[in-house]
């Protein structure tokens, strides 16, 4: 029986041409993504995955993590980045998908950008201002914690529900107050506007976040091998950067590959690979991100959404939505 959340997300995807899962060829696979300025970007613009799975990739990007969750109960999307939000939804709702990795730990690169002339100078002053954001996504969690941390009742604040482009659209033309919001739409935003808060000081706070790679149980057990290499060549593109992060800079290739691919301005690509964490492959075994610490993260994420509205019900254990199967194998 199909969860509650698929059936409502589903509907509102009906027409947007992400169910076409069976107009796709057999040897394609689907694979989302956010478009986030990050390494992984330039092993894809190399065809590296490709070459290590055997798969014929098509990356499809997604503009908030509740559209990825509906294209993975739909069947059309197997493996998927997703955030810890809209993970800790999927896997309450039942959702049949597992972590396989940490993409990134979220810091500086998703943070809430308020107008310079709105008047915005604490938290505080959000009351009766339009906050826009991605429902679902991260970016909310982290602005819902804020809120609470600073004392400020959501009520107060007009919270507007906007996709990046949307959000950017709407700064443009003067009907928002401040957003948060990750890559290439915060520097959009950063223009005549300044951070606030940033996802850094929300995790300090007690609202970590992160971004994951998941992939649906049953694709995974057929596709063992494939996921074993994807792992890796995703872990290599991040030890990429993590080997000298000074060579990122501007006028670098790997930097102008992920402008390229992502839209973002090659000068504010490696500002934007300092805001995230990237996390060892094997720091993300040793330390338990693949196992127990995961696990508890999600939780912790679930029972504050439950706390806002969110979702009804948090579940006792969520290790059942986290591996560290194909992290060991690549690792060795």
């Amino acid at each position: 029986m199909m969860n509650k959340l698929a059936v409502v997300l589903l509907a509102g995807l009906a027409g947007t041409g992400l169910l076409a899962g069976t107009a796709v060829a057999q040897d394609t696979v689907i694979v989302g993504h956010f478009g986030n300025p990050t390494p992984d970007q330039v092993a894809a613009a190399d065809a590296k995955f490709e070459k290590a799975t055997g798969w014929k990739i098509d990356w499809r990007k997604f503009s908030a993590g509740t559209d990825v969750i509906a294209a993975m109960a739909s069947g059309d999307v197997n493996v998927a980045e997703l955030g810890s939000s809209p993970m800790a939804i999927a896997a309450t709702q039942g959702l049949d998908l597992e972590m396989f990795m940490v993409a990134e730990v979220i810091g500086t690169a998703e943070s809430l950008i308020v107008r310079n002339d709105a008047g915005i100078k604490t938290l505080a002053d959000l009351k009766g201002k339009r906050v826009a954001v991605p429902i679902g996504s991260t970016s909310h969690f982290s602005l819902m914690g804020a809120l609470k941390h600073a004392g400020v009742d959501p009520g107060d604040v007009t919270i507007m529900n906007m996709s990046p482009d949307q959000m950017v659209a709407a700064w443009q033309q003067g009907a928002i107050d401040a957003g948060f919001v990750w890559e290439p739409a915060q520097g959009k935003l950063m223009e005549n506007g300044t951070r606030l808060v940033g996802a850094d000081e929300t995790a300090e706070w007690g609202y970590p976040t992160f971004d994951a790679w998941v992939v649906n149980k049953d694709f995974a057990d057929k596709h063992k091998d494939a996921m074993i290499a994807f792992t890796k060549t995703m872990a290599e593109a991040n030890d990429a950067y993590l080997a000298d992060t000074s060579k990122w800079t501007a006028d670098s290739a790997p930097v102008k590959t992920i402008a390229d691919r992502t839209g973002a301005a090659p000068d504010q690509v490696p500002a934007v690979l300092s805001g995230y964490t990237f996390l060892p492959l094997k720091k993300q075994i040793e330390s338990g991100w693949l196992g127990k610490k995961g696990a508890d993260a999600t939780k912790a994420t679930a029972e504050f959404l439950k706390s806002a509205g969110r979702i009804d019900s948090v579940k006792d254990d969520y290790t059942p939505f986290v591996t560290d199967e194909f992290a060991k194998a690549a690792a060795e």
